[in-house]
């Protein structure tokens, strides 16, 4: 199973979905990672409540980044709600045990070995949750 979590980080890594910047978001969030130097922007549109766009820049680890493009592919298109709903059961699974519902996004707690790299899985999400907050 380790293995498979690896690619799946991998993948995400060297195939970034939706990496980029959108010139006059809604939302534009940037944080970073003061222990490590990892940063992201999250850049996001929304039209009636809904995520439309979702994209994000930045630069760190593996875990970060494969992070923020899992969350540009996963959040995208869902309601306000939904997303909120979405970030919520990824910090929780990042702090407690694995949830199979989250699909592809356990692999990220199934490589955190230490703590310290959960700031790397959680990044861009913190950030988007921030932003939204902030809407």
């Amino acid at each position: 199973m380790q293995e498979l979590y690896k690619e799946i980080i991998l993948d995400h890594f060297q195939r970034p979905r939706n990496q980029s910047s959108l010139q006059g978001a809604d939302i534009e969030e940037h944080l970073n990672n003061p222990l490590c130097g990892d940063e992201v922007t999250i850049y996001a549109n929304l039209r009636d409540g809904k995520v439309v766009e979702l994209s994000f820049t930045g630069r760190g680890c593996s875990i970060s980044q494969a992070s923020a493009s899992m969350l540009a592919e996963r959040l995208q298109g869902k309601c306000r709600e939904e997303a909120g709903t979405e970030i919520e059961a990824f910090l929780e699974m990042m702090r407690t045990e694995e949830n199979e519902e989250l699909g592809d996004l356990v692999a990220l707690k199934g490589i955190i070995q230490t703590p310290n790299r959960i700031r790397c899985a959680t990044l861009a999400w913190d950030a988007i949750r921030r932003g939204l907050e902030g809407e």
